[in-house]
C-alpha cells in the first residue's frame, strides 16, 4: 500500500492554516489529500477555520458561532503568520470546494465536523446536502472527535467514507467499526507510537505526522495514510522508502 499524505489545514507550516493559499500550496505540491475543518456562523454559513473561537489565527475576537458571515469575512486571517499574507480572508466550505473543484483535484479531501465542544445543530445536514447538490471530482472522507456527528453523518450518507478522531480514548472508533460505521481510525501520532506492537486491524491515517522519524515509522509501516503540516517533505520521504 502507498501511504497517502494529507495536509493538514493545507500546507499548515508554510503558509496560514485552513486558508486558500493554503490549500493551493498543497495541491501545488501534490498531496494526496487535503484535511480541514467546518464550522457554522451565526447566520448558518458553513465556516472554514480550526478553532471555535478566531482570536488565534486572525486579527478579531470572539466565537465563530456568534459571527455572522459578513462578519467573519472582515478579518484578517493571514497576517499572523506573516506579513506577505495581510488581508488573506477565512473562506467558506463552498469557496474550498470550489477552488479544488477549479483545480480538477482528485486526491482526498477530509472534512472534520468540529463539533467537539459546541454541537452546532444542523451542520451534518447542512454538509451532506452541499455535498449532495454538486459533483465534484474529489474522495470525500468525514471525520470527527465527536461520536455523535459521526452517528449522525453516516446515517445521512452511508455511502461516504467516515473515520474517527482520537487521542486517547478508542471506545466510539471501536464500537463504530465492529458497526461497520466508519471505515479508519485517525488516532494521534503518540498514540499510535505507543500501541505500535499491537495495532488494530484498521486502516489508520495518523495525526500530526511532521518529523521525519514518525514519517518513516509510518512509511515503514505502510500505514493508508499520514495527516501532516508539511505534505512536501511527506511526499519526499516516502519516495525514499515506499518509491513512490
Amino acid at each position: 500500500m502507498i501511504t497517502q499524505v494529507i495536509a493538514h489545514r493545507g500546507s499548515k507550516g508554510l503558509r496560514p492554516e485552513n486558508t486558500l493559499p493554503a490549500f493551493s500550496k498543497a495541491i501545488e505540491a501534490g498531496a494526496d489529500g487535503i484535511e480541514t475543518d467546518v464550522h457554522l456562523s451565526k447566520d448558518g454559513e458553513l465556516i472554514i477555520i480550526h478553532d471555535e473561537t478566531v482570536n488565534r489565527t486572525t486579527n478579531g475576537t470572539g466565537r465563530v458561532y456568534d459571527m455572522t458571515l459578513k462578519e467573519l469575512k472582515e478579518l484578517d486571517a493571514g497576517s499572523y503568520f506573516g506579513l506577505n499574507y495581510l488581508g488573506t480572508r477565512i473562506p467558506t466550505l463552498q469557496e474550498v470546494v470550489h477552488l479544488l473543484i477549479e483545480s480538477h483535484y482528485t486526491g482526498v479531501f477530509n472534512l472534520e465536523f468540529k463539533t467537539d465542544k459546541f454541537g452546532y445543530p444542523g451542520l451534518e445536514e447542512k454538509v451532506a446536502n452541499y455535498f449532495d447538490s454538486i459533483d465534484y471530482p474529489f474522495h470525500l472522507v468525514y471525520s470527527s472527535f465527536n461520536p455523535k456527528s459521526i452517528k449522525k453523518i453516516h446515517a445521512i450518507q452511508p455511502t461516504i467514507e467516515t473515520a474517527s478522531l482520537f487521542k486517547l480514548r478508542t471506545a466510539s472508533a471501536k464500537r463504530f467499526a465492529k458497526k461497520n460505521v466508519i471505515q479508519d481510525w485517525h488516532p494521534s501520532i503518540a498514540w499510535v507510537r505507543s500501541h505500535r506492537w499491537f495495532l488494530p486491524r484498521m486502516e489508520i491515517r495518523p495525526w500530526t505526522v511532521n518529523s521525519e522519524d514518525n514519517m518513516e515509522f509510518c512509511f515503514k509501516h505502510h500505514f493508508k495514510g499520514i495527516i501532516t503540516d508539511f505534505p512536501e517533505r511527506g511526499l519526499s520521504i516516502r519516495k525514499s522508502i515506499q518509491g513512490e
